[in-house]
């Protein structure tokens, strides 16, 4: 988006949110033509940055459609440690290290139980395992027999 005038950032920021948003790889692929297209003659140095990492952009479709949920949140490192900022800056620090490291555990801890668990916990043991997913459906190996 910085790669982009001011101007430009609005309908961008939407044809981003089409990529990452699509209902499968194809249509996502389809987006970031669509962004090529559209962005690419006025800002190339822009559009080079999306299309040249379009693999890692599009790589929640390789994952099962269930976690796409999760795998598309912007900033799960910043609503974790909110609850621990807002109590660091009511109480002025924690005084010692040890005591600090006590409240982040206390307060981390507590945070935990608001936290959205994940959705369809049975597929993440397949994806540990190198199961192949194409548009988030799980795709069947055909074993080959020896003769």
């Amino acid at each position: 988006m910085n790669a982009l005038p001011k101007s430009a950032q609005p309908g961008a920021k939407k044809a981003l949110q089409e990529m990452y948003n699509a209902e499968d790889r194809d249509h996502a692929e389809k987006a970031v033509k669509d962004f090529e297209r559209t962005y690419g003659v006025k800002w190339p140095k822009a559009v080079k940055k999306v299309t040249d990492e379009a693999d890692e952009l599009l790589a929640l479709y390789d994952f099962p459609a269930e976690h796409w949920v999760h795998l598309r949140t912007t900033n799960p490192i910043e609503s974790t440690f909110s609850t621990v900022k807002l109590r660091t800056k009511v109480t002025r620090g924690a005084g010692s290290p040890a005591s600090a490291l006590a409240m982040v555990f206390k307060l981390v801890a507590s945070a935990q139980a608001r936290w959205r668990a994940i959705t369809a916990p049975k597929l993440v043991a397949l994806v540990r395992a190198g199961a192949r997913f194409e548009n988030g459906h799980l795709v069947k190996r055909s074993v080959a027999r020896a003769a």
